[in-house]
């Protein structure tokens, strides 16, 4: 037996106002998406490169605030396309080094933190 993978799931509420952070700012894409029926609420997958989440608007699924770390290469490349991004959005990503790592943290609409972490070699 071994663990394959990790998948968060992140609480949303409103699919066009996630579409504008995960598709439009952070550039994911989507991957698959189901509902049960028209009207009910959305849980779908977005993927960029390894980065796969699973983004519901089911009550319950996940709690409104959650934080997801992310082993990412490339941090400040990361930052800069986002900062170029960021104007309008009300994103302000910022870079953060202490102790061997270099961070940024994002918060999404919802409340849900995503910290960005590299190792400084």
């Amino acid at each position: 037996m071994r663990f394959t993978r990790v998948v968060p799931v992140i609480r949303t509420f409103d699919t066009a106002v996630a579409d504008r952070f995960y598709l439009g700012f952070l550039g994911m894409s989507v991957d698959w998406e189901h509902r049960f029926e028209p009207g009910l609420p959305l849980y779908r997958q977005v993927s960029r490169d390894d980065l796969v989440l699973h983004l519901t608007e089911h009550h319950g699924d996940s709690t409104p605030g959650s934080v997801v770390y992310v082993y990412v290469t490339g941090v400040r490349e990361l930052h800069a396309e986002l900062a170029a991004r960021a104007d309008g959005s009300g994103v302000r990503p910022e870079l953060e080094s202490s102790e061997g790592r270099t961070e940024m943290e994002l918060v999404d609409p919802f409340g849900n933190r995503l910290r960005f972490g590299e190792l400084d070699i």
